[in-house]
């Protein structure tokens, strides 16, 4: 289909630069007349002009032909054949034997042999010299004298125009030959380039097939800085896409790229340089990213250098694994100590705690005594309350899972919350649930997340606030229906540089925190394959947000 339609346009091209022949033939014989020089005499003028009418005339037929005629090889012909009648005709009606324009011969020769191939030529010459000849034999017999020759009275001997017939003959399969080894050669040229050219567009297409299908991100910048090419997990990573920064400079999106590349440069030797570095972007909605960079020279062919190739991947996740990583080694670390440090410490604390309540009941003891065998009690209870925590941090709090309504849960921790001592009167409790809202796990291990999560709510206001607690229903990222717990304070919130270690074991603000609670909390969320979420406005209070399956 494709070649049919190029070989139509080549038709269309031909019968164009026929019509184009013919006009300039036209042009210069009314040029002359006009100038008052004799083209040709009033008898062959007059033929000449019939001659032109009629090729316009076939010019007209041909591209009518051409949409009726199915077979384009029979259009060909056609048009050769007449043309062979029409180059015969002029040459009748300008002087026969004298005439010039036995040249045209050469013309339908050679685009027959163009558009019809060898065999097609070679019948095209045959034709010509079919036609010329048996003109030529006509006019030495006095059979058919052209009206110029007649005019001129002209005759020539056997010898010559049988010598002329014999050089055009040869001079018209010559021709053929010359003109098919000529248009063979060129087809095989431009066949040669056409595999070539499919073979590069392979080539180029599996080269952006290979660039687009890597999730690494991919982009060229030129020796200006310009952004060239962003390939489609560049997109995918930084949220842009190639429109938004084509032409851009690379500092615009990548605002650590020169510090990067500064420092890569520094590097004292060039494998060291082939080092992944790291930096940090802001994607186009605002979240930030942190990338591992290669960056290398981007050359031509002469091995001269045209700009830069950066090469990134997306590591937040990853570095996000492994601060869980460190974590879990930490506690993993921290239980293998508790072990040993609970049986160390628990006997004597049992001991201790004991005596001192025995020596009580036997004592009687001043106010100032029983002030400090009060303090006594307090520590006590702090270290116990501090190894149950410590415990529990490091040894899953084995437990029987069931379902039960969230609800209760909360008013057990809000109705025993109120007798601690960083309870204040001035604290409002908020709550905003829907009934019935069941889930199945352990007793003891929601009540202790939502403990230690009101608990550090309560802590962040000692002036008093207001606490909130809600909960409804929500979706995990894998589609698993889960419950959502919702508590939040009006305190001063959490700093930024604190945000990120808040579920760091022993990491605490707090003057008498021993900084397990949310650790803990986080622990509990991780065994249930939950996720917890944190924001937080200084001088206006933190939420928690905790999403659990419900497994119901």
């Amino acid at each position: 289909m494709v070649q049919n339609e190029k070989a139509d346009i080549r038709i269309r091209y031909l019968m164009l630069a026929r019509v184009a022949i013919v006009t300039f033939l036209l042009g210069i014989a009314t040029f002359v007349e006009i100038k008052g020089e004799e083209f040709l005499p009033e008898i062959s003028l007059t033929s000449f002009y019939i001659i032109v009418i009629a090729s316009y005339i076939l010019s007209i037929a041909y591209y009518f032909f051409l949409h009726l005629s199915p077979n384009l090889k029979v259009s060909l012909y056609t048009q050769a054949l007449c043309d062979v009648l029409m180059v015969t005709g002029l040459v009748y009606a300008t002087g026969g034997i004298r005439s010039i324009y036995v040249v045209f011969y050469s013309i339908i020769i050679i685009y027959s042999v163009i558009f019809l191939g060898r065999r097609g030529g070679l019948i095209i010459a045959s034709a010509c010299s079919i036609f010329y000849g048996g003109l030529l034999d006509l006019e030495y017999y006095k059979i058919l004298i052209p009206l110029y020759a007649a005019i001129q009275d002209a005759s020539f001997s056997a010898g010559y125009v049988f010598s002329r017939i014999i050089i055009y003959i040869f001079s018209f399969y010559l021709i053929a030959i010359l003109a098919s080894f000529v248009v063979e050669q060129e087809r095989k040229t431009r066949s040669l380039l056409e595999e070539k050219a499919t073979a590069f567009d392979q080539l180029d297409i599996l080269h952006r097939s290979i660039i687009e299908s890597v999730d690494t991100g991919i982009l060229t910048i030129n020796l200006q800085g310009q952004i060239k090419s962003f390939n489609q997990a560049a997109e995918e990573i930084t949220g842009y896409s190639f429109t938004d920064v084509e032409d851009r400079n690379i500092v615009d999106i990548f605002p650590e790229y020169v510090e990067l590349y500064e420092k890569l440069n520094q590097m004292p030797d060039a494998a060291a340089r082939k080092n992944r570095v790291e930096m940090t972007l802001q994607s186009k909605s605002n979240k930030s990213l942190i990338l591992g960079c290669f960056i290398s020279s981007l050359r031509n062919s002469q091995r001269k250098r045209i700009g830069d190739i950066l090469v990134f991947q997306d590591l937040t996740e990853i570095k996000k694994m492994e601060r869980h990583l460190e974590t879990n080694r930490r506690l993993a670390f921290i239980g293998e100590m508790a072990a040993g440090l609970a049986h160390e410490m628990r006997n004597p604390l049992a001991s201790i705690s004991g005596s001192i309540q025995i020596l009580r009941k036997g004592l009687h003891l001043s106010v100032s005594d029983e002030r400090l065998m009060q303090i006594i009690l307090r520590g006590k209870d702090q270290l116990e309350s501090f190894m149950k925590d410590f415990l529990l941090l490091s040894r899953p709090m084995p437990g029987i899972h069931e379902a039960f309504i969230i609800d209760e849960i909360i008013e057990d921790v809000l109705d025993t919350i109120k007798y601690v001592p960083d309870w204040q009167d001035e604290i409002e409790v908020v709550r905003s649930s829907k009934d019935h809202l069941e889930i199945f796990a352990s007793r003891t291990e929601i009540r202790q997340l939502i403990w230690n999560l009101v608990m550090n709510a309560v802590q962040a206001m000692p002036d008093g606030g207001r606490v909130t607690i809600t909960t409804g229903t929500a979706m995990l990222e894998e589609l698993v229906p889960a419950l959502e717990i919702g508590i939040s304070d009006n305190g001063p919130g959490i700093t930024g540089n604190d945000l990120g270690r808040i579920f760091e074991p022993f990491f605490t603000t707090k003057e008498k925190g021993t900084g397990l609670g949310l650790a803990i909390v986080n622990r509990i969320v991780e065994g249930y394959l939950g996720k917890i979420m944190v924001h937080s406005v200084p001088d206006r209070g933190t939420t928690f947000t905790v999403r659990l399956p419900r497994n119901i």
